[in-house]
């Protein structure tokens, strides 16, 4: 662990304006705070947030930060609170602790709801300030250390499924690449420890057999530019379990058959260099078709640039060559951590373009589900380039297609899109998009995203927006029913209701506006009497407290009863006044009334049989309809006119199935008897909004 004066030089020797007095203060609060408290290694606790600034101070972060990290732990662990912080420390200190503090897990929830709410918090505060995710980072990253003194095997894992679905790309994406490795590497190891093991003892054997082969290649390279005039720093690596792994599983072959195991560095001058230095290593071996990739004219999103290529050395042996500057390197290596010089005015821009992106899904996705199945899809995959017309270069991942071209350059091009053309040839929108091709988007005034597409969009963004704008749609249909049911049970009111009366009755039943009444309305999530209630209080309370509302003057009886014998109609045939019905007599509960075509009676064979027929009261009896209409705007609408034309009121509405281009609903309905609902699924059917209705 670093000691006082060690952290404190190291701040020091890369600005020696660093608040000296500041950083003690920094330290000893962070010691005082946590105490006693240990570690599952049996290590002070303090020795953690002391080593996360350690790593913070090895790329070099401002003073601002060094405290953060110093101090990350103490809102969350100990008695120390927002305030405190910044009482102590100032603003800017409180509000990235904050920002830290923020992702912390949230233990009652389920598991995957936590991952998707730390990920939500993560994102939020990343906004805000960077910073924050290179304190994360670098948390996570000694937390990944030690994660082998942990007990559970269980917890374990899950830490580290966490680290590799999310904490690692991540690191990838802000170009942190060092990170990124040994992140994957720690959690390779826990999730498929076998793999690990095995993959590493080969590597072990291999290197014990190869005589030095990695420094013998090294110079070769090293001495075939010095031959062009070219001055390198050359250095070669194996590639590390996870990656091998990785490799195996993608192409399916064993670690004898991975060739290209060994990677090499080439670090130049120049831009030029690089560049000559390209052409001299192919000519010198021969390259592998297919595998030369330019990151320095066309950057990765991060701000990653190099020359990858693969040659084919000795013996048929493959090998890895990066080519790149000094300055590329330790950018490369170090993402936008190694570009913070904060202390001379020049902030990297703490929303690059993906974490836009990425703010955008948090506030379009859904659920936790959505949420973390969009996020990992916006930052771990692979990349390729597409231009506009125009020449503005976009970064997707591969698979795109140009609606997910079309959401990258805006959300609302995105909504508006209804073709597009791909090097200047009119293409399906299902069209996957290549290296360079060049996008032109054809959009419409009135259009509007098709569900349909997210059967073929790749990215987060394009999947959360067209989720997003597809239950907005939904919304304002189910609001639509609603407005015409509501008028129906305001005319039920012994008042004339107008708009003040609606506005109050938002308010009591604590809705946001009246569109959400509406939909409350329409989704049957109030029930009349309430929706009465709010109106004109008071209005309800001379009837008894289970008097049903939707069916009033409606009440039914049933022949063929004993007298203070109860009954209930059955909810697998919905028998409406009109149908045969037969009861079904059950031990120990009442009388269950089905229609005689019913398929459950042939479950309740054992079960006495009674012969029944409607009473003079049979009025008000539910039936349920299974309706298919066209996905398309005011078709929910349309047959919502078609219940309020009859007279029928809506108890239930559910949507079962999405299929573009239809939808379908199950629709429970209060009909006066078997003539009123065939003559409701007759118009249904008569319809144009309508492709299928049937009765269930």
């Amino acid at each position: 662990m670093l000691r006082q004066y060690e952290l404190v030089e190291r701040v020091l020797g890369y600005d020696p304006d660093a608040d000296e007095a500041v950083l003690n203060r920094a330290y000893v609060y962070t010691v005082q705070k946590h105490g006693t408290q240990k570690r599952a290694s049996g290590d002070p606790y303090f020795s953690h947030p002391v080593e996360v600034a350690g790593l913070m101070t090895d790329l070099q972060l401002d003073q601002e930060t060094i405290i953060t990290a110093l101090l990350h732990d103490t809102v969350e662990d100990t008695l120390a609170t927002i305030d405190d912080i910044e009482a102590n420390f100032g603003t800017e200190v409180a509000q990235l602790v904050d920002g830290v503090t923020k992702l912390s897990k949230i233990e009652a929830m389920p598991e995957n709801e936590r991952a998707a709410e730390n990920l939500r918090k993560f994102l939020l505060a990343m906004s805000e300030d960077i910073r924050v995710l290179l304190v994360k980072l670098a948390d996570r990253l000694h937390n990944m250390r030690t994660l082998h003194f942990i007990k559970s095997p269980d917890k374990r894992r899950r830490i580290a499924r966490e680290t590799m679905d999310i904490y690692a790309p991540l690191a990838e994406r802000v170009g942190m690449y060092e990170y990124m490795r040994e992140m994957q590497l720690l959690a390779f190891e826990q999730l498929e420890p076998e793999a690990f093991h095995t993959i590493t003892k080969r590597l072990e054997e291999l290197r014990s057999q190869d005589g030095g082969q990695v420094d013998a290649i090294a110079l070769a390279i090293k001495q075939a530019l010095a031959e062009a005039g070219l001055q390198v720093e050359v250095s070669g690596r194996e590639k590390h379990p996870y990656s091998i792994w990785r490799k195996m599983a993608e192409r399916h072959v064993s670690f004898e058959q991975v060739t290209d195991i060994m990677a090499f560095r080439v670090v130049c001058d120049t831009e030029a260099d690089c560049y000559a230095a390209m052409g001299v290593l192919h000519t010198t071996w021969q390259a592998l078709p297919g595998r030369f990739k330019d990151y320095i004219s066309t950057p990765k999103s991060n701000g990653y640039r190099s020359l990858h290529t693969s040659l084919m050395y000795e013996n048929s042996m493959r090998v890895e060559v990066q080519i790149r500057t000094r300055e590329m390197h330790q950018r490369n290596e170090f993402g936008l951590a190694a570009h913070w010089a904060y202390k001379q005015g020049d902030r990297p821009d703490g929303q690059v373009g993906w974490l836009r992106d990425l703010i955008e899904i948090v506030d379009a996705s859904h659920d936790a589900e959505e949420l973390l199945e969009h996020t990992r899809m916006a930052i771990y995959q692979d990349r390729i380039f597409a231009f506009t017309p125009k020449g503005s270069l976009f970064q997707l991942p591969k698979g795109a297609t140009p609606v997910d071209f079309a959401f990258a350059v805006h959300t609302d091009l995105g909504a508006q899109t209804v073709g597009a053309k791909i090097n200047g040839r009119h293409m399906p929108l299902r069209t996957p998009l290549n290296n360079g091709d060049v996008v032109e988007i054809i959009k419409g005034k009135n259009a509007e995203p098709q569900l349909s597409w997210l059967g073929f969009v790749v990215t987060g963004k394009a999947r959360a927006s067209i989720r997003r704008a597809v239950r907005l749609k939904e919304h304002a249909e189910v609001a639509e029913i609603g407005r015409k049911l509501f008028d129906e049970i305001a005319g039920r009111v012994p008042a004339k209701i107008g708009k003040k009366a609606v506005r109050e009755a938002v308010k009591r039943l604590e809705m946001e506006d009246e569109e959400d009444l509406m939909f409350a309305v329409g989704a049957a999530k109030l029930t009349d009497r309430e929706v009465m209630e709010a109106l004109v209080p008071g209005s309800t309370s001379d009837l008894p407290d289970n008097h049903d509302w939707s069916r009033r003057d409606h009440a039914i009886s049933i022949r063929g009863l004993t007298a203070g014998v109860g009954f209930k109609l059955a909810t697998c045939c919905h028998p409406v006044p009109g149908d045969r019905i037969v009861g079904l007599r059950k031990k120990d509960e009442g009388v269950e009334v089905h229609a005689i075509d019913c398929l459950e009676l042939a479950s309740g064979i054992d079960n006495d049989w009674l012969d029944l027929s409607w009473g003079k009261r049979s009025q008000g009896a539910t039936g349920r309809l299974r309706v298919t209409i066209y996905d398309r705007p005011g078709t929910l609408a349309e047959m919502a006119g078609i219940f309020a034309q009859n007279v029928a009121n809506v108890t239930s509405l559910e949507q079962v199935q999405l299929d573009h281009p239809f939808t379908t609903y199950e629709i429970d309905v209060e009909v006066q008897d078997l003539a009123h609902l065939t003559r409701i699924l007759s118009a249904m059917r008569a319809s144009d909004a309508v492709a299928q209705a049937e009765r269930v």
